[in-house]
């Protein structure tokens, strides 16, 4: 039996309490280390030596058609004021031919920092799409 990669299209995205949401794109499943340089000055060796330094993580960008009446995107970045936000932790699997997670993604803590509206053309024939940016707190993977 021949080994494939996995198809990137086939995917779930649910974040609590227990709601599920179909999206066209996620990204923004990013983790950088930044890195540091250091050398000791009685160091013989004539480079700096390197040691992983603070981790980065990108925002996570969720895109989906818009619905008449369905405003949720809205209602949760309107939970934003002064020194307080609802969080809540996003799952995205992967999933296989079978629906079954390949590969889940827990985003952690994640609020919305951006909430974009489609754009709108009298001579379009497009779905409307709306975006929005979330910014978190860390990512765990783990494989099924």
């Amino acid at each position: 039996m021949a080994n494939y990669p996995m198809p990137k299209f086939h995917f779930s995205v649910e974040w609590a309490p227990g709601t599920r949401i179909g999206f066209t794109e996620v990204t923004g499943l990013t983790m950088e280390s930044d890195v540091i340089e250091y050398r000791e000055g009685s160091s013989p060796l004539f480079h700096k030596i390197k040691q992983p330094g603070l981790q980065k993580l990108a925002n996570i960008t969720l895109k989906r058609g818009m619905f008449q009446s369905d405003i949720e995107f809205n209602d949760w970045m309107d939970t934003i004021s002064m020194n307080t936000v609802e969080r809540r932790d996003v799952t995205i699997k992967l999933l296989n031919e079978n629906h079954e997670p390949v590969i889940t993604w827990q985003v952690l803590n994640a609020w919305p920092v951006k909430v974009q509206s489609s754009d709108l053309k009298a001579d379009g024939n497009e779905v409307a799409i709306e975006t929005m940016e979330l910014a978190h707190e860390g990512i765990k993977i783990s494989k099924q």
